[in-house]
């Protein structure tokens, strides 16, 4: 192989600064996210980065003529082969930019696909990000969905071979996505006997939430000793881990490690890692982390709650907030942080890093995790052999008669328990 051919591609990345947008983010950390997104593929070179200002979207090239053809001498002269606008793009402005500009154009979506599909490890993640992706292309119409038939990382967006018959990879996406379904439903139902057996542990689940980058690998490791791949670039981490820890009160738990949120994060996306993000859900107890020293923290933790809300989680659902990377804060910054937090319950300045604050999180977790028992007595079918079985196996009956309507049963459990048993 030739030198050059190891070269990784040169990309220009462009933050679409709607002025209509009632819910547009500032500019400047919108565009600076947008580059970070970029850099979390190894194959993308990021030479440049614009935040242009719009008026109004223009339908068919979704920037004027005048912008566009700026664009393409700062293109030509940059020699880029890849634009990566941060925001939607139709299929027909796509097609239409890449003309003019002559070189590839991936929206905001396409290029989560992208790395999404590069990090995916287990086989659900895998098929999750596939059967997005060719939702994501069915809408598009514009390549061919043998694009994402992947040699190595990356779902293909990015080059491949050229167009084809559009019918033809219409039906071509259809019967690959029932495929995918399939497989799919094999291994959400393998995760769901997982779940089950987890279930019959009386270890509390506790899941590490929050934007991504917040630091939540970082601690995941400091808090279990794991070695989770950890590195300061967005959507470092995917897939959920889980290990069992002994908190320092003795109490035994179960840590879960979960896919970091992102603003405008693709819908294809969110209904393709529901499954996967069914961890917050069965949790017990959830661990918002937040980079309080990021200039949009307040911005990515609104956006962190209206992604737990979508997946169901309730607004009354235990939690507790972290507020991480003090390291890096000035030291006036730092001091008020940390005096909020000593008078806020539920609230933890600390530093993943360096285990400042550790000690009161810990134990803050225990304090949480106890759970005073309580005696119920209700009465089940005889067709509810599955929750009567889950019941004995947990160890919290102290009764029950049979008669023939079912069994009334008495047991002694937490809030947690019941909480389970409700979702079973």
């Amino acid at each position: 192989m030739q030198e050059h051919d190891k070269l990784a591609t040169r990309a220009w990345v462009l933050h679409p600064d709607l002025k209509s947008d009632f819910h547009r983010r500032d500019a400047i950390p919108a565009l600076e996210e947008a580059v970070a997104l970029a850099a979390a593929l190894p194959d993308l070179e990021v030479v440049g980065s614009t935040s242009v200002r719009l008026p109004k979207m223009h339908a068919g090239m979704l920037f004027g003529k005048g912008k566009i053809e700026e664009l393409r001498l700062i293109f030509k002269e940059a020699e880029v082969a890849l634009v990566l606008i941060d925001g939607p793009v139709s299929p027909v402005q796509q097609r239409n930019l890449e003309k003019v500009w002559g070189l590839k154009v991936l929206d905001r979506t396409g290029l989560i696909l992208e790395i999404f599909s590069d990090r995916a490890r287990t086989s659900e993640g895998v098929l999750q990000v596939e059967m997005a992706a060719l939702s994501y292309q069915r809408t598009r119409l514009v390549r061919a969905w043998t694009h994402l038939e992947r040699q190595r990382g990356g779902m293909g967006f990015m080059g491949g071979p050229g167009e084809t018959q559009i019918e033809s990879d219409r039906r071509a996406i259809d019967d690959h996505l029932v495929r995918l379904r399939e497989k799919l439903a094999k291994v959400v139902k393998t995760r769901a006997l997982h779940r089950a057996s987890r279930a019959k542990v009386p270890y509390p689940i506790v899941a590490l939430v929050g934007y991504t980058n917040a630091g939540k690998s970082t601690l995941f490791n400091r808090l279990t000793g794991a070695d989770v791949f950890v590195k300061d670039m967005l959507f470092a981490t995917l897939d959920p881990t889980m290990r069992k820890i002994e908190l320092p009160s003795g109490d035994e738990i179960i840590m879960s490690d979960t896919v970091g949120f992102i603003s405008d994060l693709p819908t294809e996306l969110v209904a393709a890692f529901r499954a996967t993000l069914e961890e917050v859900l069965d949790a017990d107890l959830i661990v918002h982390v937040r980079d309080i020293s990021h200039a949009e923290t307040e911005e990515q933790s609104k956006n962190v709650k209206a992604i737990l809300a979508a997946l169901g989680v309730s607004e009354t659902a235990p939690m507790i907030e972290v507020w991480n990377k003090i390291d890096k804060m000035p030291e006036d910054e730092r001091a008020a942080v940390e005096a909020q937090c000593a008078r806020t319950d539920d609230l933890f300045a600390i530093s993943a890093v360096t285990g400042e604050g550790m000690d009161g999180l810990l134990a803050s977790l225990a304090e949480h995790l106890k759970d005073p028992r309580r005696a119920e007595t209700f009465t089940l079918s005889f067709a509810e052999g599955r929750k009567r079985a889950w019941l004995f196996d947990q160890g919290i009956v102290t009764d029950e008669v049979q008669d023939e309507n079912g069994y009334t049963i008495s047991v002694f459990w937490t809030i947690m328990q019941k909480e389970r048993y409700s979702r079973l």
